[in-house]
């Protein structure tokens, strides 16, 4: 009998375990895939505890960890705010697309 409980008890954990793997990865692909549009981007402009998602490109791109744009405002350009595409600026910036590279993407813009 005890030998029919640790066989049960382990066959149970196992699935536990396989089905806690496997949503947590559904999770994960969720937010990576979520479609922005401009008004819902405009949310995350990492001011009130939001955090701070920029566009650029059609990527949304997660900069709240980001010390250039603590409180959603990108610092040391002027008028640069979180919640927004940049795409446009950052064409013109003097480090170009280089920093994008190291963020996190979360989803893309919709057109």
């Amino acid at each position: 009998m005890n030998k029919l409980v640790m066989i049960l008890g382990s066959s149970v954990m196992l699935l536990a375990a396989c089905g806690g793997e496997e949503a947590a990865d559904e999770g994960d692909e969720t937010e990576e895939d979520q479609a922005f549009t401009l008004e819902e981007l405009g949310e995350y402009d990492g001011q009130d505890g939001n955090d701070a998602y920029v566009a650029v490109d059609g990527v949304v791109y997660d900069v709240t960890d980001i010390d250039e744009w603590e409180g959603g405002e990108h610092a040391p350009a002027d008028g640069l705010e979180a919640g927004e595409d940049h795409t446009e600026e950052i064409e013109e910036a003097p480090h170009g697309t280089d920093p994008l590279e190291d963020l996190p993407t979360v989803g893309t813009l919709e057109e």
